[in-house]
Formats: structure tokens, C-alpha cells, sequence
């Protein structure tokens, strides 16, 4: 089970809940359109209590979707890839949670963006903007000039709002975040998160589809979830990624570009739940550095987690307060909740075809309760962290 050092923690009874209400509530999202295919995961640490596929890939080819399926994970990008990149070189002493951006990218030393520190964009207190279309100017350019174009975008992007002071959800941040580690490592994102991070824990389902061709990713195409009917790039997704910005940086960002299995983000989860609970995979994260960035108070928002935001949050009623996780645009989340060790990942491709269907934003909190509601949990009871991991 897992838990912050010294906190109470809550026991999970018995074995495996009854599913089958969330089961059905699956294919009744299939049938209603909320999405075309999906897969849902529950879990319990390592323990996988449920694991099923719904629907089709693409509606053009009724692929079957199955648990190998690879879905564009979108803003789960964000805590997934770019906050664990970060707690890596944090735990090496390569950064600082609190270090401005203008000591590690000279360019802002004469802006006032450059006292943003890495804290803020984590939590998204920065002041940037949510969001600037800049793929329409950088999609006229050619691949190699690309770069040194969305860094001179970003120089130049004024601050919304004041330092630290408002929380605004901003892509932007997520970019910038993506330059210092870039700058820090010497090296693409992509690569280091698969030396440092997913290749260490085994994570070969996690992964960014690195190109500038518009053609469909070869060999695995049916393993791919597609997601919209683009009107600029004139083809159906399917194994590039959805962001636009992410797609004429070559598909790598900050903000977006990974790709997974529902099987592949549970295992990772599960993995950091060991990290919190003083076992596993230590040496790759400090863990009073992971502590931090799931329970942080900065901000409404974690840092580079999210938290449930009640009343109406999308992980319904059930989860506790100490949960984090995180919401992709693509149709895809998950929660992972830090008193009982449960785990539900959810990943749909609701822009199929087009980005208005929105159905997903009542479907979320039904399914979560669905689940959560069966799993029995007592009163807390408080025991000594003992450090040996989850508790099935």
C-alpha cells in the first residue's frame, strides 16, 4: 500500500471487487459513443484486479482495440515523461525544484520570465499562457529550423499573469520544461526518459513516435488507437501524435507525445507506489523528492501531478484526498490513490473522429465511482510504515 513517510494508511479487504457494473458501463460507452475503443485498468499496486478491452481502433477498419493497444497518452505526457525526467536529474543534483529558469537557459537572463523557477512551471503558477497555436507558423518550416524557432516563440511569449501567483494549466510551461531538460541532459527527451527512466524499469510500452513523414507508423499500425481527422494535416491519426505543437516539434514535447498501454502507465504507477513506500526501484528517484511532487500544497494543482478538485471531479467521489494523476486531452487518465494503493487507468480515443465529442467528461466520474465504490475501505487505521511495499 502506499503512503507518505510517516502518514497513516488505509488497508484495502479482501481480494478482487466485483466489477461487472463498471464492465457493462464500458460497453454502454462504446454503444452510446463516448468513445469508439478504450481500455480499462484497475489495480491494486502490482496486483491487476481488472484488465479489459472495448471497441475498435478505427472506425474506417473496426480493428478490435486489446490490451496491447497503444494509445496517444497526450497530457499524461506531463507528469508521466517530463516530471519524472525532472525528478531524475533533481535526485542526481543536476537541478533544483526552486532554480529559476534564467540559471539554466541564458536566453531569459534579460526577461522577467527568467525568475520563473521549476517549481512553478511544475505546478503551473508560471504565468504563461495556456496555450499559442504555434504550429501554424512552424509547420512552414523546414524540420531542422524548427527548434531554434519554437525557442525563439517562447523567448518572446509574454506572461499572462504575475509570478507565482495564479494557477493557469499551461502547455507552454510543459515546453518549457522540455528545453531545460534538453539543455540540462544534452540530449532529446525521448532518449534520456528511455535510458534513465522507462528502460531501467522495463517500460518498453512507453514510448514517443519520433517523426517528421505524415505516413502511419510501419509494422505496428493495428496496435496504434487512431484519434482525429485532422483538418490541417488531411489523414486520420494514427501513431502520430494529436498535439500540434508536439507534431511539428517531430513529436517529442513536453507537453505531449507519449504513447502507451493502459498495462504499461499501471505498471509505472505502481512502480513510484513502491518508490513512496521506502522499496522498489529506489535508486532512480529520491523519494522524499516523489513525496514532494505528490503531495505538494503550492498550488491547487501537484507539481507536475494533478489532484482531484471537488465537487465534480472526474475522479468521481471515492478516491481519497491523497490522490494524484492527470487528465489527456485524447480521451485518456488515471488516478492512483495513495492511502489504499488503488490504481485505475482509463484510455479511450474520444477525438475519434472529431475532438467535439465530449461525452467523456460525464462518463469519467461515473466510471471511477463504479469502481471505487466496490472496493472496501475501512477507517483509516494507523500502522508503522514497515517499507515493504504494497499490500495486496
Amino acid at each position: 500500500m502506499m503512503g507518505a513517510v510517516g502518514q497513516s494508511k488505509i488497508k484495502v479487504n479482501g481480494g478482487p471487487p466485483n466489477l461487472e457494473r463498471a464492465h457493462q458501463r464500458m460497453i454502454q460507452g462504446v454503444a452510446d459513443a463516448v468513445f469508439p475503443g478504450a481500455v480499462l485498468l484497475v489495480a491494486h499496486g502490482h496486483a491487476v484486479w481488472f484488465e479489459r478491452a472495448y471497441g475498435v481502433t478505427d472506425l474506417s477498419r473496426r480493428t478490435p482495440v486489446t490490451c496491447d493497444t497503444f494509445f496517444d497518452l497526450a497530457s499524461l505526457t506531463k507528469p508521466l515523461a517530463t516530471t519524472l525526467a525532472l525528478l531524475k536529474l533533481m535526485t542526481a543534483g543536476r537541478l533544483e525544484l526552486d532554480q529559476p529558469l534564467a540559471s539554466v537557459i541564458p536566453a531569459f537572463k534579460s526577461t522577467a520570465k527568467g525568475a520563473v523557477t521549476i517549481r512553478q512551471l511544475l505546478n503551473h503558477t508560471s504565468g504563461f499562457p495556456a496555450y499559442q497555436p504555434y504550429f501554424e507558423a512552424l509547420r512552414l518550416l523546414a524540420p531542422a529550423r524548427r527548434q531554434s524557432a519554437l525557442r525563439a516563440l517562447l523567448v518572446k511569449e509574454p506572461l499572462a499573469g504575475p509570478i507565482g501567483r495564479q494557477v493557469c494549466y499551461s502547455d507552454i510551461g510543459f515546453m518549457m520544461l522540455n528545453w531545460v531538460i534538453e539543455t540540462v541532459t544534452r540530449s532529446r527527451l525521448d532518449r534520456f526518459l528511455i535510458e534513465m527512466v522507462y528502460g531501467p524499469l522495463g517500460l518498453d510500452e512507453l514510448f514517443f513516435c519520433h517523426r517528421h513523414s505524415s505516413s502511419e507508423p510501419a509494422g505496428h499500425k493495428d496496435r496504434f488507437a487512431a484519434t482525429e481527422q485532422c483538418p490541417w494535416r488531411n489523414m486520420t491519426l494514427c501513431g502520430q501524435v494529436h498535439d500540434d505543437n508536439a507534431w511539428v516539434m517531430g513529436g517529442v514535447a513536453g507537453q505531449a507525445g507519449l504513447f502507451g498501454t493502459a498495462r504499461a502507465v499501471g505498471r509505472l504507477l505502481a512502480m513510484l507506489g513502491d518508490i513512496l513506500d521506502g522499496c522498489g526501484a529506489r535508486h532512480l528517484f529520491d523519494r522524499a523528492l516523489l513525496t514532494r511532487c505528490c503531495s505538494d500544497q503550492s498550488s491547487s494543482r501537484g507539481l507536475g501531478f494533478d489532484r482531484p478538485t471537488p465537487p465534480g471531479s472526474s475522479s468521481g467521489r471515492y478516491f481519497s484526498a491523497r490522490t494524484v494523476g492527470h487528465l489527456g486531452f485524447t480521451g485518456t487518465s488515471f488516478w492512483m490513490d495513495l492511502d489504499s494503493g488503488m490504481i485505475v487507468v482509463l484510455l479511450t480515443n474520444r477525438v475519434h473522429p472529431h475532438r467535439t465529442n465530449e461525452k467523456i467528461k460525464a462518463f469519467r466520474p461515473l466510471i471511477h465511482d463504479d469502481i471505487m465504490s466496490r472496493v472496501s475501505l475501512p477507517a483509516p487505521c494507523v500502522e508503522k510504515d514497515t517499507g515493504q511495499g504494497s499490500i495486496a
